[in-house]
C-alpha cells in the first residue's frame, strides 16, 4: 500500500508539473513583469519568475521557459535582448512570371510568430524593398490577391507585408478579449516598431533585397509605428504616410477609434504616462530620414482635424519632409485614381529596371515565360487562417479610410 501511495504521489507531483509548464509556456507571450533590477512597468520582461516564487513539483518549470525582455517605452531596441527563433521557410510561387510570392514565419518573442508576405519581381536581383504597414484593424488577405501583388512589384519593387501587434494572426488565446489594440497601445506600437527592425536584420541576412533602398508605406497606426521605426533605424531611408495616429491625450478624447465606454479608463494619468514616450509628435523632429511625405484627409474620424494639426505642426520643415492636405475622402481617391498611389515612394528610391514594368505590372517586352506554379500546400493553409481571422469583428464599428 505504502509503495502504491509512492507511486500515485510521484505521478501526481510529475502531471502538476507538467500542467505548470504548459499553463506557463502559454502564457508568457501575455505576461508583463517587473524585473529584479527595477525595471519600469512598459518593460515587458518574459519567462522570468517573481524572485518569492518557489520551486513546485520535481522540476521547475521556469527553468526551461524562453526568458527576453522587451521594452515597450521606446522604438529602439536598445535594453531590449531580442533573439530570433528558427525561421520557417515557406515555399516560393511563381505567378505568371511577374512575381515570386512567400509566406515566411519568423519569430523572436514567445507565443507571437509573425507571417511575412514577401513579394519579389521576377528577374530582377536584389530590388529595393518597400514594408507596408496598414492601420488596425488590417488583414494581411490583400497580399494574397494577385492583381495586388502584381501592382506592388511594378517597375521592380518588393514588399513585405505584415500584421501589426494584437492585430489578425497575431491576436489570439490567452489573450482576453478585453485586451486589444488600443487598451495595450504602448505594448502595440513598441514591439510593432521592434518588428520592423528585427524583420530588416533577417531581410538583410537573406541578401536577396536592397539594404540600401529601403521605404515604407504606413497608413493609421502603421503610419505611426512607421515614423517610431524610422527615428531609431537609419536603414529606413523612404516614408510614405497617411493620416498617422498620434497627440495622444486629444487623439484618445476625440478618436472615433476609441469606444466611449473605454475611453475614460485610457485617460488616466498612468495610461498616459504610459503611452507619452511613443507619440510621433515627439519622435518627429527627430526623424534623420532622407524622403518623408505625410498625407492628411481633413475628414478621417479616426485622426480628427485638431489632431493632424498638431502632429503636422510637430515635422520639421525642410526639402526632406512634403505635406499633402485633401479636404476630403473623395478627394484623396481621385488623386490616387490610375494606379499612382505608390509611385511617390518608389520614384524617391530612384530605382529602375530595365525592361520597365507596365501599368497592368507585367514587364514590357520578351521578359520572362508566363508561367505559374500552383500554389503550395502552405499557401492554402495561409488562407484558411485568413478567412478564419476574418471572423473577427473590429471593436469600433468604423473601418479606417
Amino acid at each position: 500500500m505504502s509503495k502504491n501511495r509512492t507511486i500515485t504521489s510521484r505521478r501526481l507531483r510529475l502531471f502538476l508539473a507538467f500542467a505548470m509548464f504548459t499553463a506557463n509556456w502559454l502564457t508568457t507571450g501575455m505576461s508583463q513583469a517587473q524585473d529584479a533590477s527595477g525595471a519600469s512597468p512598459s518593460s515587458r520582461n518574459i519567462g522570468v519568475p517573481p524572485a518569492t516564487e518557489s520551486t513546485r513539483g520535481d522540476i521547475s518549470s521556469d527553468s526551461l521557459k524562453a526568458k527576453s525582455v522587451e521594452l515597450w517605452n521606446t522604438p529602439s531596441l536598445e535594453g531590449s535582448d531580442l533573439k530570433a527563433a528558427d525561421v520557417i521557410p515557406g515555399d516560393v510561387d511563381i505567378v505568371d512570371g511577374v512575381y515570386t510570392h512567400e509566406v515566411t514565419r519568423v519569430q523572436w518573442r514567445p507565443a507571437d510568430p509573425i507571417d511575412l508576405y514577401i513579394v519579389k519581381p521576377v528577374g530582377v536581383k536584389n530590388p529595393p524593398v518597400i514594408l507596408y504597414l496598414y492601420s488596425y484593424p488590417f488583414e494581411t488577405d490583400r497580399f494574397l490577391n494577385h492583381d495586388f501583388c502584381k501592382f506592388l512589384v511594378r517597375n521592380g519593387y518588393s514588399a513585405i507585408g505584415f500584421a501589426s501587434a494584437l492585430t489578425g494572426q497575431r491576436y489570439h488565446t490567452p489573450r482576453p478579449m478585453k485586451e486589444w489594440f488600443v487598451s495595450q497601445l504602448p505594448e502595440s506600437l513598441a514591439t510593432t516598431a521592434h518588428d520592423v527592425q528585427m524583420i530588416l536584420t533577417y531581410m538583410a541576412s537573406r541578401g536577396d533585397v536592397d539594404m540600401n533602398r529601403v521605404g515604407i508605406f504606413g497608413d493609421g497606426s502603421g503610419a505611426t509605428i512607421a515614423i517610431l521605426a524610422a527615428a531609431v533605424d537609419p536603414r529606413i531611408k523612404t516614408l510614405d504616410l497617411l493620416d498617422p495616429w498620434g497627440d495622444w491625450p486629444d487623439w484618445i478624447k476625440e478618436s472615433a477609434r476609441v469606444p466611449g465606454k473605454e475611453r475614460p479608463d485610457y485617460l488616466k494619468p498612468d495610461w498616459m504616462a504610459a503611452v507619452a514616450p511613443l507619440d510621433p509628435v515627439k519622435w518627429l523632429p527627430k526623424l534623420k530620414t532622407p524622403n518623408v511625405r505625410i498625407q492628411f484627409i481633413k475628414d478621417v474620424l479616426i485622426t480628427p482635424a485638431d489632431v493632424q494639426q498638431k502632429i503636422e505642426a510637430a515635422i520639421p520643415s525642410g526639402p526632406d519632409f512634403q505635406i499633402v492636405h485633401y479636404d476630403n475622402t473623395a478627394a484623396f481617391r481621385a488623386a490616387i485614381a490610375g494606379g499612382t498611389g505608390f509611385d511617390w515612394i518608389k520614384q524617391k528610391m530612384q530605382f529602375r529596371v530595365v525592361p520597365d514594368y507596365s501599368e497592368s505590372g507585367k514587364p514590357r517586352g520578351k521578359f520572362h515565360p508566363s508561367t505559374r506554379k500552383t500554389h503550395s500546400n502552405r499557401l492554402r493553409a495561409v488562407r484558411e487562417v485568413v478567412h478564419r481571422t476574418q471572423e473577427i469583428r473590429c471593436r469600433c464599428p468604423e473601418n479606417i479610410p
